[in-house]
């Protein structure tokens, strides 16, 4: 920890009229109940950046797939579960399309646009 945090750290333990100790072992034990949104929330710029390109790269095999759909839909094939299918890639579609503006209203420290 550099002088910077520990300086947040103190400040914000003498906020909530807590010893760094006690704010210490509050933080921990709120961090290890959910372990998975403690590493949505420590994770790096960098790494959320590339999850949004590994989902990019994902939607545009969608892409793909559905082109082959509907090419044997154009043959006389039967797609049963098209309507689904296409329902969770335009909303994986439009969760992609709010990302970065997302991403940047976090790193700003204001709201999602």
């Amino acid at each position: 920890m550099n002088d910077a945090e520990y300086e947040r750290f103190t400040d914000a333990a003498a906020q909530c009229q807590m010893t760094n100790a006690a704010s210490f072992a509050y933080a921990v034990d709120k961090a290890a109940r959910d372990l998975n949104r403690t590493a949505a929330e420590i994770a790096t710029e960098r790494e959320v950046i590339d999850e949004l390109f590994a989902a990019r790269r994902h939607l545009g095999r969608m892409h793909g797939l559905f082109n082959q759909v509907a090419k044997d839909l154009n043959s006389g094939a039967d797609a049963p579960h098209l309507d689904a299918a296409a329902c969770a890639v335009q909303s994986a579609a439009r969760r992609m399309e709010a990302a970065p503006d997302t991403l940047l209203a976090h790193r700003i420290g204001g709201a999602a646009a």
